[in-house]
């Protein structure tokens, strides 16, 4: 494939698409894998895939292989699910929810979500999903953003245990944040001191750059 080979050298752009709620959409030859990006950052593959990553390494492999459920919050391309299920091996079922239809759209065309068949994909806004779902979660990634932009509804403790509330004990909270100004390091500091002593909590700083990485896990 002559994209995938130029690419190597500059980035071929595939697709462009507009979406009301992240704007502006591509998918991208760049290095020799496609990529999808927003206007300003990486959405999924590229730096996002090797960021959770990453944060699956740091909860291990082999642990998350015994799980049963995972929930994905902000699946955008499915990087992160790719890395699940081919790298990680992970056979139970993944619930991936995405609040941008155009963003599914091109995850299932593009990356073939669409033939993961341990995954259901739910359009739907990550807080209203938390408030609805029935199930509890052995991983849960929070990975949501528009553009370079973090909801605020993440940092705020009803949200937080709610997500607490969700989890199995034993489980993991794997929760990928953008770090850009100081009013953002003071927040992911205010964040850390809302977990007690029934959590396990580490903060990994300057992963790729701009992206702090928090792993949580639920002792009791």
């Amino acid at each position: 494939m002559f994209a995938k080979l130029f690419s190597y050298f500059i980035p071929i752009n595939v697709v462009k698409r507009n979406s009301s709620i992240s704007k502006s959409l591509e998918v991208t030859w760049n290095n020799g894998e496609l990529v999808l990006d927003s206007k300003n950052t990486n959405y999924s593959y590229g730096s996002l895939q090797r960021i959770l990553k990453k944060g699956l390494k740091y909860i291990g492999f082999e642990r998350i292989r015994n799980f049963e459920n995972i929930l994905i919050l902000g699946v955008a391309g499915g990087s992160v699910v790719k890395t699940l299920v081919d790298e990680v091996k992970f056979v139970g079922k993944i619930t991936g929810v995405e609040i941008d239809k155009e963003v599914v759209a091109l995850a299932n065309k593009y990356f073939k979500l669409s033939e993961i068949k341990n995954l259901e994909l739910i359009v739907d806004d990550a807080f209203e999903f938390v408030l609805k779902t029935k199930y509890k979660y052995d991983l849960i990634i929070i990975d949501v953003f528009q553009d370079t932009t973090m909801p605020n509804f993440l940092f705020e403790e009803f949200f937080i245990n709610r997500i607490n509330f969700l989890l199995n004990k034993e489980g993991f909270i794997l929760f990928n944040t953008m770090v850009i100004s100081e009013k953002d390091r003071i927040r992911n500091i205010d964040y850390k001191k809302k977990f007690d002593n029934n959590y396990s909590l580490r903060m990994y700083p300057k992963v790729e750059e701009h992206n702090e990485l928090f792993t949580i896990k639920k002792l009791k």
